[in-house]
């Protein structure tokens, strides 16, 4: 399906960005490049991702040109960040560090890497968003914020880039099995489940096959879109 194409997934040590990669590469994508704050968190079976130390807290002081000698087809920014607190408890540093890796740092590397897609009149862009910036979250008005903003990005950027070949589009995801929905308790996970009209949680495969979809032919005419996998937790 991805022959001969190139991929960058931000955040490919979490399980979302790991499933995303395992799906392109198992759908013979050529090249599939990564980033990571801490080249220790790599694991063994991951062998297939060349990955790239960024702090994407600090990406405007880095020379991307340094980091990232190559151009993609596929750009996810999947990346993100959360440090939750209720809003009068909220800090500046907590504000500040959610909005510069889950959205400022969008902006440098679509920058970076849209000129190249533009050239060659080709380019898939999807970014990971969440069902809570459609629905807000209590505790969460950091990490909602970056998120909903990306639905203004999308659309935007969409109409920017459509006539160059370019398809800019997002997926927001549900409750999805992870290392964070492990450390819930029964009656936690029980509330969350109770809410959800499927009655289970999402797979990161689950999100990697969306995204996929987003960058396959069969999405050449779909852009500017959020696509929701939410098990029906939010009819949007």
């Amino acid at each position: 399906m991805f022959k001969d194409r190139k991929l960058l997934v931000t955040g490919g040590t979490g399980s979302i960005g790991n499933s995303i990669c395992k799906y392109f590469n198992s759908n013979s994508c050529k090249e599939i490049y990564s980033t990571t704050t801490n080249l220790n968190k790599v694991k063994s079976d991951q062998d297939y991702i060349q990955f790239k130390e960024l702090n994407l807290n600090n990406i405007e002081k880095l020379n991307l040109d340094e980091l990232f000698d190559f151009e993609v087809d596929y750009l996810v920014l999947n990346a993100g960040l959360n440090k939750d607190n209720i809003f009068l408890r909220m800090s500046s540093d907590d504000w500040n560090s959610v909005i510069n890796v889950n959205l400022n740092s969008s902006f440098h590397l679509l920058k970076y890497f849209i000129k190249k897609m533009v050239k060659k009149r080709f380019g898939r862009v999807v970014f990971i968003s969440s069902v809570v910036a459609h629905t807000g979250n209590p505790g969460q008005v950091n990490y909602t914020a970056s998120k909903a903003a990306i639905a203004g990005m999308v659309k935007s950027l969409a109409l920017e880039l459509s006539t160059r070949n370019i398809t800019v589009n997002s997926v927001a995801p549900g409750f999805i099995q992870s290392n964070m929905t492990d450390k819930l308790n029964v009656e936690q996970k029980n509330s969350i489940l109770e809410r959800i009209p499927m009655k289970k949680l999402g797979d990161s495969s689950d999100i990697a096959k969306a995204v996929g979809f987003l960058c396959s032919e069969n999405a050449n005419y779909i852009t500017g879109q959020t696509l929701h996998v939410n098990g029906g937790l939010a009819l949007i």
